[in-house]
């Protein structure tokens, strides 16, 4: 997906997807085009990202019933104008 956030990902939405994945209890990859990877349950692993506006990246979530749930909201805080 496209990061589409005006300041890119910052430590506010940061915090949003760390909670996200953190309440769904699944393991939840950040992945960027670069090849750079970190666990959304870590606020320090995905701030070291610096993922800006336009940057694509790659979410990968454990097979779940949950999982479609999830990505779609980690989605909308990685799309929110």
């Amino acid at each position: 997906m496209t990061v589409d956030i005006d300041e890119g990902v910052h430590a506010r939405p940061v915090a949003e997807l760390v909670r996200l994945a953190q309440a769904h209890g699944m393991p939840v990859l950040l992945s960027t085009d670069a090849g750079a990877t970190a666990d959304l349950t870590s606020v320090l692993a995905v701030m070291d990202l610096a993922i800006a506006s336009g940057d694509e990246v790659t979410l990968e979530v454990a097979d779940s019933p949950e999982a479609p749930a999830l990505l779609d909201a980690l989605a909308s805080v990685l799309t929110r104008r």
